[in-house]
């Protein structure tokens, strides 16, 4: 039986740095193009989180949200992308850049020049048995780029998602609204890397309680995790602004905080000009330099 839309689902506790975490998957409903996800997203954790906990949002969520999903059938590789691609290794599940119009969108997104000396890069790392080149020199923009595989829920597997633009906006919104700390992550089976974080939230720390991939795959529908660290003296349930040993009612949950950084170097930027995109792509995407997201 499915689990319905906002349940919070338990999963096994991590410690990182001698301190133990509760860790929650939140079951959402299916995020479409154009949403205001701080919005959305609120209902299933207002007042059930405060100040000592990190809500994790899946990066691919904040992309759709943001109209960064590009319909596969609307690419056409060029012969780069094709001739890539076919040298592309397998890693998990998912075909990946091994897809030519994955690696297309890579282009498009990097620029040919930086996805050639990746490639290079890539190639003499694992001559020496070293991997992940390719994806250093390329950068977390063409890391974090989603193409569809066998786990992809519909209508996504027919999609290419693209890396979010403005992870730090959503980062300053949500924390806002919720009181707490605000994560925006790339979790898969191959481990996990942080894209943005609000201001006094460890983005390490998340890395490696996320490392494990307890959000598990997106037929599940859980793109949100909450983080709750175990504080001795009080139940770390009761965190959300209701009762604390140390002042009474709130105290520990007011206002979270709201300034964001960029982590891991994943910082936002414009897309330039959509029309040197491909006049084709530009009813499916909206680019980095675009702020409307009502469409």
């Amino acid at each position: 039986m499915a689990a319905a839309d906002g349940q919070w689902i338990k999963k096994p506790g991590r410690t990182v740095a001698a301190e133990r975490y509760e860790r929650y998957a939140v079951v959402t409903h299916l995020v479409r193009p154009g949403e205001r996800l701080a919005q959305t997203l609120a209902p299933y954790l207002a007042g059930r989180v405060g100040a000592r906990d990190v809500v994790a949002v899946g990066e691919k969520i904040v992309a759709i949200a943001e109209g960064r999903a590009v319909l596969l059938r609307a690419v056409t590789p060029g012969w780069l992308a094709r001739w890539l691609a076919s040298r592309v290794s397998q890693l998990g599940h998912g075909l990946g850049l091994r897809r030519p119009e994955t690696m297309e969108m890579a282009i498009r997104e990097a620029g040919w020049p930086r996805i050639l000396l990746a490639a290079a890069v890539g190639a003499a790392g694992r001559l020496l048995g070293r991997r992940g080149g390719f994806y250093r020199v390329a950068g977390r923009r063409v890391a974090a780029i989603d193409g569809p595989g066998p786990t992809t829920i519909a209508p996504y597997d027919r999609y290419i998602v693209l890396a979010p633009c403005r992870a730090g906006e959503f980062c300053t919104a949500m924390a806002r609204r919720l009181g707490a700390g605000v994560a925006v992550v790339d979790v898969n089976d191959l481990g996990s890397e942080v894209l943005a974080v609000s201001a006094g939230v460890d983005g390490r720390a998340v890395q490696e309680l996320l490392r494990d991939n307890p959000m598990g795959q997106g037929a599940q529908r859980t793109p949100v995790m909450v983080l709750r660290r175990r504080v001795v003296g009080w139940s770390a349930s009761a965190c959300g602004g209701r009762s604390h040993p140390t002042g009474g009612r709130g105290a520990a949950c007011g206002a979270g905080p709201i300034a964001t950084r960029s982590y891991n170097g994943a910082k936002t930027r414009a897309g330039g000009d959509p029309r040197q995109r491909g006049r084709h792509l530009w009813r499916f995407l909206r680019p980095c330099g675009s702020t409307d997201t009502s469409s």
